[in-house]
């Protein structure tokens, strides 16, 4: 039997194991999906044991979308670019690098949101692997102005300066210190907003909190959580109060799930069952 799993930690919040075991067994086909809880010191240890015969790939979650590139033996085009590594799969010992967090986010945002970004202000919340999929979107569907917020100055700079290389005109993107001067003026104003940071996951110590202030976020625009579980956080909670669209992060989840199952696999992803597998998962909590 063939085996995959998920790298981060912690993982107690993660319903990639009922979401991939019911994609396994649409399709017909045997293979086994696993939580690989990883801190820092053993993520080596655990990339190296995916070059097993036995072994499809990993998806990578936080903290380490970032950390496991080096580890690697090559990463496709769209991870090259992003600089983030979300799904790796291996083959005859070798391990390819790929994110399919872009195109699980840009589906999400056509099907779910209902949102096209092209000539609109956006914001993000945060600098890491997932904030860079986001930002790579909005840049590449022509959204005018992506701001990046954040408390770490150097990555966030980072960041932008790489996404900068691939920026088409029309396009900006800069970035903010938390709650400062353009964060305070900029954000209320954002016809999107996205919270690409973990705060609100459930069983995490930010459990039942929001990553920014009900006051800060933008009145009748879209409010899009990456967290999915619960299935609505304190930011969309919020976000619905102050009559924006909220838009929880669960259907991501799936569509990038889905583009590494048929990586993996091969197969199409049986992309409906998944979905019911992921919202049967959240509702059993």
């Amino acid at each position: 039997m063939k085996r995959a799993g998920v790298i981060g930690y912690p993982l107690g919040h993660s319903i990639s194991p009922a979401v991939f075991a019911a994609a396994f067994e649409a399709a017909g086909i045997e293979g086994a999906y696993e939580a690989w809880p990883t801190t820092e010191e053993q993520l080596e240890g655990r990339i190296n044991a995916l070059r097993g015969d036995d072994m499809l790939g990993a998806n990578v979650t936080v903290p380490h979308k970032e950390a496991v590139i080096p580890m690697l033996d090559r990463l496709d085009e769209r991870a090259e670019r992003v600089g983030a590594v979300n799904t790796i799969v291996a083959k005859n010992g070798e391990l390819a690098g790929h994110n399919t967090d872009v195109g699980g986010f840009a589906r999400a945002l056509r099907d779910d949101a209902g949102f096209d970004p092209r000539g609109r202000r956006t914001a993000v919340l945060g600098a890491g692997g997932a904030a860079r999929a986001v930002a790579q979107v909005l840049v590449e569907a022509g959204a005018s102005i992506v701001l990046l917020a954040g408390r770490s100055p150097r990555r966030l700079e980072g960041v932008t300066a790489n996404l900068r290389a691939n920026t088409p005109s029309g396009t900006t993107i800069t970035w903010c210190h938390w709650e400062d001067g353009v964060f305070m003026s900029h954000i209320p104003k954002a016809h999107l907003l996205v919270n690409c940071t973990p705060v609100g996951v459930k069983g995490s110590e930010t459990v039942g909190r929001s990553p920014i202030d009900a006051k800060w976020l933008p009145e009748g625009g879209v409010v899009f959580d990456l967290v999915y579980n619960p299935t609505e956080t304190p930011l969309l909670a919020a976000a619905k109060e102050r009559g924006a669209t909220p838009v929880s992060g669960l259907g991501m989840l799936i569509y990038q799930a889905a583009e590494s199952f048929a990586l993996w696999t091969g197969a199409e992803a049986p992309v409906e069952a998944m979905l019911e597998a992921g919202r049967k998962a959240l509702a059993e909590g």
